[in-house]
């Protein structure tokens, strides 16, 4: 796949819209050398160079004959490559080995310099997301915003980073009912106001060099219901509980997706989407193969970045999500814990206010007041020094205890 053949020769492109990927074909030999198939004129000299003696390259259309010419057995992963290439390598009589993409887990995993970056991307997003925060609770009142407005200004506050290199997928924004649509995406058909009484829904990313960015925050326009109030409340315990999860591991996804869903499930609701998807090191903001949800089955292991997004809709109503990014990583060994079993837990790579005014507090228990209060401790002492006066002013407010 090309986000494969790109974290492995550690290149980025623009052939995929929002996706920094290089669209070409790979051969990886057992020798280690590669072949690549791609365009020539995509290649500066410091590409090339960058590249070394390693790597054989190719024009596409080299692609299907060589593989005719190899050495099988070739390993082939089902799941991902064109139907052409085991058709290719079959009527050569080249032995086929059906096996998973060798990229998958490593690129899954990531290293220390990976983590470093997607840390410093986190912070200049969520200084961005603050100060587009600040605008939308100052502009929001004033009844002249609009859907686009608000994606469109959005966008321009990651560009003000000056290190922006595209958004990481079109952002969502929906406000009232058309928050209720889970991949709502705004159109000059569908755009309509902010109106007070209402919340909205609005779940964006960057790409940056250093890390891929995915967070979603829903914000309350003026004082709203109880019902509203409820569910949001019980969307942020899922989310607080995935936040301070540990599990042992050789865990996958499909056993700690329900713990997302426990409150609401005793209210007798639920959300049609998985908690969460992996995430790229400046690749795709959907990756796999780790997934948070009821499909996945790919033990979880440390290094690997997941979102963690419970929501509530309600059709024709309201949408509700709460999204941050979470790292694996080896859990601290606890007192009276087990000795032999090896615990993982997640720590929080996103780093921004959830809105108070929808947050019941009597419904929170201890534990999940004081992880609301630490984080948000957290926010401001991180990106406080990173945004304006104005919108440090706004930040302080907006973090306060519970």
């Amino acid at each position: 796949m090309p986000d494969s053949i790109s974290w492995l020769l550690n290149i980025r492109g623009s052939d995929i819209e929002r996706n920094p990927v290089v669209q070409a074909f790979a051969v990886l030999h057992a020798s280690g050398h590669l072949t690549l198939c791609v365009a020539p004129e995509k290649l500066s000299d410091a590409v090339r160079a960058h590249l070394g003696p390693d790597i054989t390259l190719r024009p596409p259309s080299a692609f299907a004959p060589g593989l005719r010419t190899l050495r099988g057995p070739v390993r082939v992963d089902r799941a991902t490559a064109p139907f052409q290439v085991s058709a290719e390598l079959e009527d050569a009589g080249i032995a086929v080995v059906w096996g998973a993409d060798p990229c998958l887990l490593p690129k899954a995993r990531k290293n220390a310099a990976e983590i470093a970056g997607m840390e410093g991307a986190h912070l200049r997003d969520g200084a961005a997301m603050v100060e587009f925060l600040a605008w939308l609770d100052a502009e929001a009142p004033k009844g002249q915003l609009t859907e686009i407005a608000v994606v469109q200004a959005l966008e321009g506050f990651r560009r003000a980073t000056n290190a922006l290199k595209e958004i990481s997928f079109e952002t969502i924004c929906g406000s009232g009912p058309n928050g209720a649509i889970m991949h709502y995406r705004v159109s000059e058909e569908t755009d309509r106001p902010l109106r007070s009484g209402e919340i909205v829904v609005i779940d964006s990313g960057g790409q940056y060099i250093d890390g891929t960015t995915d967070i979603t925050r829903t914000v309350a326009i003026g004082p709203v219901g109880s019902d509203e109030k409820a569910a949001f409340t019980r969307v942020l315990q899922g989310m607080i509980a995935i936040s301070r999860l540990r599990w042992p591991k050789g865990i996958a996804g499909a056993h700690l997706d329900s713990i997302a869903r426990y409150n609401l499930w005793l209210a007798g609701q639920d959300f049609d989407h998985g908690t969460g998807h992996g995430v790229g090191a400046y690749l795709s903001v959907h990756e796999g193969p780790q997934r948070l949800s009821r499909t996945g089955d790919i033990a979880f292991e440390p290094g690997m970045i997941l979102s963690n997004e419970p929501g509530y809709y309600r059709e024709g109503a309201f949408g509700i999500r709460i999204e941050n990014l979470v790292l694996v990583e080896e859990a601290p060994a606890m007192p009276g814990g087990d000795t032999h079993r090896q615990m993982l837990s997640f720590r929080t790579l996103t780093f921004a206010p959830i809105d108070r005014r929808l947050i019941d507090a009597t419904a929170l228990t201890e534990a999940e007041r004081s992880w609301l209060n630490a984080y948000h401790a957290e926010v401001l002492s991180r990106i406080g020094p990173r945004v304006s006066a104005k919108a440090h002013d706004w930040l302080v407010a907006a973090t306060k205890p519970i």
